[in-house]
C-alpha cells in the first residue's frame, strides 16, 4: 500500500512537471510567432521585437546571465521613454523586472563594485529613479546612493573632470558624458536641491576646452590630460579621429541634463550654446542618404561606412533639441531626414513584423589590450553588428522623439 501511494505521489509530480513544461515551451512557440504589425509605430516595432528576442531585458547582446552594464542601462532608459510616451505597462515591467534581477533587497547590485570607479557603471543607474518613483521600494533608493557615492570620491583630472575608468587615468571621454551627467543631473535636481550643477557643467567645459577642433568645429574623442598615452597628441592630449557615436553621447548627454537644469542657472545658456555649435558642426557631415559615417568626417575614405548608432544619436538629441527649444526649428528636418534614412537603408523587417537594426559598431574605444590606437583604420576595423543595443536603445529614443 505505502509502495502504491509512493508511486501514485510520483507520477502526480511527473505530470506536474510535465505539464509546466509544455506550458512554459508553449508560452516561448507563442512568442516567437506572435506577428507585429506594421501599422505600429517605429518605437514600438522595435521594443516589441527587442522583447520578441529577449523576453529578459539581461538576455539583449546575447547576454548568458544578468549583469549590471551601461548598454542594459541605455535599453532601460529607452524604454522608460517608451513607456512615458505611450502608458503601455509592458514597457515599464520590462524595465522593472530587469532591476529587480540585478539589485538585491539590501540595495546590492549585481557585479558592481564602486572602487573600480568605472564611470560606465553610473548609466546603468538612470532607469532607477522611475522604477523608485513608481515602486517606492528602498533598496532602489539605495542603489541610487551608492552610485552617488562613487561620483563622490570618483578620480578627476587636474581641472576637475571625472577619469573615465580607473584603468584610463587621466583621460575624459566624449563617452563618458553621457555615462555620468544627466545621472547626476537628475539626482541633484532630485535629492540635492540641485548643488551640484556647477560640478556638471565643468565635465562638459572641460570636454569642450580640451577637445574641440577648431578647423571643423567637431570634438576628438578623448582627451589625456597626461599626454603620455601612444593615442594622444603630444601638444594637446587628443586622440586623433572623430567617432560619430562619441559624439552622439555628448549630444544626448547635453539634452538630457538640460531636462534638470534650472532655466535660472547662470551656466544654463553655456550648455545650449555647446548644443547648437556641435549640432552645427555635425549637420555639415550628414550624408544625402540622412546618415552619418562611422569616422564622422571622412566619408569618402576606403573602408568608411553610414553607421547606425551614430546616426541615431544625432537624430535623438536635434529633435529633442528642437522640441525643447534649444535649437533652430530647421535642425527638425535634419532630424526627420536622418531616421527616414535609418529606417529605409538600415532596418530590415522579416515576414512576421520583427525589425532588425544593421551595421551597429559593436564597441571603440582607445588604450587597453588588445591595444586601441585611434586611428581611422582602428574605428573601421571594429566588429559591425546587427540588432546591438548600442543601435537598439538610440533607435527607440530618436523614434519616441519624433513620434507625434
Amino acid at each position: 500500500m505505502f509502495l502504491m501511494d509512493k508511486k501514485r505521489k510520483y507520477f502526480g509530480l511527473l505530470l506536474v512537471i510535465i505539464s509546466l513544461l509544455f506550458s512554459f515551451m508553449n508560452a516561448r512557440a507563442q512568442e516567437k510567432t506572435m506577428v507585429i504589425s506594421k501599422d505600429l509605430k517605429w518605437s514600438e516595432r522595435m521594443a516589441l521585437s527587442i522583447m520578441k528576442r529577449d523576453p529578459k531585458a539581461w538576455q539583449i547582446d546575447n547576454n548568458e546571465k544578468p549583469k549590471w552594464d551601461y548598454k542594459l542601462g541605455l535599453m532601460m532608459t529607452a524604454f522608460e521613454n517608451l513607456y512615458n510616451k505611450t502608458q503601455n505597462p509592458v514597457y515599464f515591467n520590462y524595465v522593472k523586472e530587469y532591476y529587480e534581477t540585478v539589485i538585491n533587497d539590501s540595495g546590492d547590485i549585481l557585479n558592481y563594485k564602486l572602487e573600480d570607479y568605472n564611470i560606465d557603471y553610473i548609466n546603468a543607474g538612470k532607469g532607477l529613479f522611475e522604477i523608485y518613483k513608481k515602486t517606492k521600494d528602498d533598496r532602489y533608493l539605495k542603489a541610487l546612493q551608492l552610485l552617488r557615492k562613487q561620483l563622490e570620491t570618483h578620480p578627476r583630472t587636474n581641472s576637475g573632470g571625472f577619469w573615465h575608468k580607473k584603468i584610463y587615468p587621466n583621460q575624459m571621454w566624449l563617452d563618458g558624458l553621457y555615462m555620468g551627467t544627466p545621472f547626476y543631473a537628475e539626482y541633484t535636481a532630485e535629492f540635492e536641491q540641485g548643488k551640484s550643477f556647477d560640478d556638471i557643467v565643468k565635465q562638459f567645459e572641460q570636454i569642450h576646452q580640451h577637445t574641440l577642433d577648431p578647423k571643423t568645429g567637431l570634438l576628438f574623442h578623448a582627451w589625456d590630460e597626461s599626454k603620455k598615452m601612444d593615442w594622444a597628441n603630444k601638444e594637446t592630449g587628443t586622440s586623433p579621429n572623430f567617432w560619430s557615436r562619441s559624439i552622439g553621447w555628448y549630444m544626448m548627454a547635453l539634452v538630457d541634463v538640460l531636462d534638470f537644469m534650472p532655466k535660472e542657472h547662470p551656466k544654463r545658456k553655456e550648455l545650449i550654446q555647446y548644443l547648437n555649435e556641435i549640432s552645427k558642426a555635425v549637420a555639415k557631415y550628414q550624408d544625402k542618404s540622412g546618415l552619418w559615417y562611422q569616422v564622422t568626417d571622412a566619408g569618402n575614405r576606403k573602408g568608411n561606412y553610414l553607421e547606425a548608432s551614430g546616426s541615431e544619436m544625432f537624430v535623438y538629441a536635434f529633435a529633442k533639441g528642437v522640441k525643447k527649444g534649444y535649437l533652430p526649428k530647421n535642425y527638425k528636418k535634419l532630424a526627420e531626414k536622418g531616421f527616414d534614412g535609418i529606417t529605409k537603408k538600415l532596418v530590415t523587417v522579416d515576414p512576421d513584423g520583427e525589425i532588425h537594426i544593421t551595421q551597429v559598431c559593436a564597441s571603440a574605444g582607445l588604450g587597453g589590450n588588445p591595444y586601441r590606437d585611434g586611428s581611422y583604420e582602428y574605428y573601421i576595423s571594429e566588429k559591425i553588428k546587427v540588432d546591438n543595443s548600442h543601435g537598439l536603445g538610440p533607435f527607440i529614443l530618436a523614434a519616441v522623439e519624433l513620434e507625434k
